[in-house]
């Protein structure tokens, strides 16, 4: 049963806001985000400690505060380690919401926004994404790399994507209503969880746990 690891990248302008951040720009990591991104790199080299992982890989988004995070997880853990990169793993695109908080989406949009946030999983955001949308195209970058760990258990990877996707992931491993992702499941800055796969039901280890 090999492990996966999944994080969200670290804290940026926009996140410490909370405005929306999705493909329309890309910012790099705030200065609190950059310390925060070393703290996830020595907790997830200390989580290797305690795992099999004969065969580590590294994939993650290739947004920069994905890279940036990706970076300082490398140089924690050491050793030779190419990053992969998958556009599949982008953020959830906005559209004309990027860059808003979510009560200047709601005086734009107000019946829109009240249908996104009932199901953002088939509701689409105005000129962008759905959750559905992005869950075909995280799955097409995803599949192949849990499919490479289920068939052994000294294998892990550590993926470094976005809020968004990695809560549509989660949801969908854990078998729930996916239109409850965001009510379900959080997604702090550089939080992550570990799944382990092989099995029939995925073993979960941890969620959106917080670096030391």
């Amino acid at each position: 049963m090999g492990t996966l690891i999944l994080a969200r990248h670290s804290i940026t302008e926009a996140s410490a806001a909370g405005r929306n951040l999705g493909q329309r720009s890309d910012p790099p990591l705030a200065a609190e985000g950059t310390a925060l991104a070393a703290r996830l790199g020595a907790t997830l080299h200390a989580e290797l400690e305690e795992l099999p992982h004969d065969d580590l890989r590294l994939h993650s988004s290739p947004a920069l505060r994905c890279r940036q995070t990706a970076a300082a997880v490398v140089d924690a853990v050491g050793g030779d380690i190419d990053v992969e990169f998958h556009s599949g793993l982008l953020e959830l695109d906005y559209g004309a919401w990027d860059g808003l908080t979510a009560d200047e989406c709601r005086a734009r949009d107000p019946d829109q926004r009240t249908a996104w946030e009932a199901d953002p999983f088939t509701t689409r955001c105005p000129e962008g994404e759905s959750g559905q949308d992005v869950l075909r195209r995280l799955s097409a970058a995803l599949d192949p790399i849990e499919a490479w760990l289920a068939e052994d258990r000294a294998r892990c990877a550590i993926v470094i994507a976005h809020n968004h996707v990695n809560r549509l992931r989660l949801c969908a491993l854990f078998g729930w209503p996916m239109r409850e992702y965001r009510d379900r499941l959080s997604q702090e800055p550089a939080g992550y969880s570990i799944v382990g796969l092989g099995r029939e039901t995925p073993v979960v280890r941890r969620v959106n746990a917080a670096p030391a």
